[in-house]
């Protein structure tokens, strides 16, 4: 297990695909000890989810490094034994099912508060314990729709567009991760476990940045803006001689540099631009006279006199050059992992860098389906016979 702050916390990870990995590997890589507990014969169904690298799955790698895995029915009485031991000492119990089938398991957070009076125990879910929507199945795509991210976007009058990344799972993993860590920070005070109960459509909704206050206040209801921002301007994507780069001039002093870099002194002084408020209702006019400048030169001129002035700019990369970046490099955001038949994987890394705890570039290995049953049984045994 790596070092980190939470390495005496063990974590049984109930839960399958994406949001519920994905927390429990941010867990184990901030040093908690995972065990995975899987559906015998099939394990977690990212097992069959490509890429595949041989027979291994990429995508399950990807969330799953690091952890241990047992294959438990917890419909067998045999195996319920196994899993209650478990339980006997554990921090964290997490589970993205949905509601009702912890309750049809004999495992419902009554009776797990009553016996493991420590425990925290997290649960995932589409939309929530509770709620006329509560017990309806959801994936990534579903939640991106219903809470609002969908229709936010895109570009004006095109089509319904999915945010390129599982916004849905991922930003419930991350509340979640964030939920459990202050549940172990309150029963370090207080000795008290307790239930976390994350919405993935709660989370969308938590996303939305400003679009329900912009929405309240003026009755508008926000659309998709392409790579605009609503209120400040200029933040967009650029055209170049070569393709786009974007410029996020996010004050009236990053304005002024922009337009004397051009050698577009008067836009700063025309009143239509002359505060961010107003560039905001000419944003169109304003693109249009920045453009004219930019593509008479390739991107790579304008980004390094914009990095010299100090305006916030980018190119756009494909994941290609996001792996091979000498930045990302230096931050350690690609990191590999080892699998018995497959080999090095590599991944993406933790964003989350400590002084007092190393972040090694090599982490866990990926586990196979029921790999680690006989040394977690073993464990079992001992502390039982001691």
């Amino acid at each position: 297990m790596p070092d980190g702050p939470l390495n005496d916390i063990t974590v049984i990870d109930l839960t399958r695909v994406l949001a519920g990995p994905y927390c429990t590997m941010m867990l184990h890589d901030l040093g908690a000890r995972v065990i995975k507990v899987e559906q015998p014969g099939t394990g977690d169904d990212a097992r069959e989810i490509g890429p595949f690298l041989g027979p291994l799955s990429g995508y399950f790698a990807s969330i799953n490094r690091g952890k241990e895995s047992i294959a438990l029915d917890l419909r067998n009485d045999s195996d319920r034994k196994v899993f209650e031991h478990l339980l006997g000492s554990a921090d964290v119990l997490i589970e993205n099912f949905r509601p009702g089938v912890m309750e049809r398991l004999g495992y419902p957070w009554s009776i797990l508060k009553e016996r493991h009076p420590g425990l925290i125990y997290a649960a995932v879910s589409g939309f929530g314990q509770n709620g006329p929507y509560s017990n309806r199945p959801a994936y990534d795509l579903v939640v991106q729709a219903m809470g609002g991210v969908m229709s936010l976007t895109g570009h004006p009058g095109g089509e319904p567009t999915r945010v390129g990344t599982s916004i849905g799972d991922i930003a419930a993993a991350l509340f979640t991760a964030i939920g459990i860590t202050s549940a172990l920070h309150h029963r370090a005070r207080t000795g008290e476990g307790g239930m976390i109960d994350v919405a993935m459509l709660d989370c969308q909704i938590a996303i939305l940045e400003n679009a329900i206050v912009r929405h309240a206040a003026t009755g508008e209801i926000p659309g998709p803006l392409g790579t605009r921002h609503p209120s400040i301007v200029p933040f967009d994507a650029f055209r170049t001689s070569d393709g786009h780069i974007v410029i996020a001039a996010g004050n009236d002093d990053l304005f002024q540099r922009l337009c004397d870099l051009l050698e577009l002194p008067h836009l700063a002084a025309d009143s239509r631009f002359a505060t961010n408020a107003a560039r905001a209702d000419y944003v169109d006019a304003l693109q249009e006279e920045i453009e004219k400048v930019l593509i008479s030169r390739p991107g790579d001129h304008w980004l390094a006199l914009l990095q010299d002035a100090g305006v916030p700019c980018g190119s756009i990369n494909s994941v290609a050059d996001v792996m091979s970046d000498p930045h990302v490099a230096s931050r350690n955001m690609i990191v590999t992992a080892e699998d018995a038949q497959a080999g090095a994987i590599r991944m993406s890394g933790n964003p989350i860098k400590f002084s007092a705890f190393e972040d090694p570039a090599r982490r866990g290995n990926i586990p196979g389906l029921d790999e680690h049953r006989e040394s977690i049984l073993r464990e079992l045994r001992a502390r039982k016979s001691a």
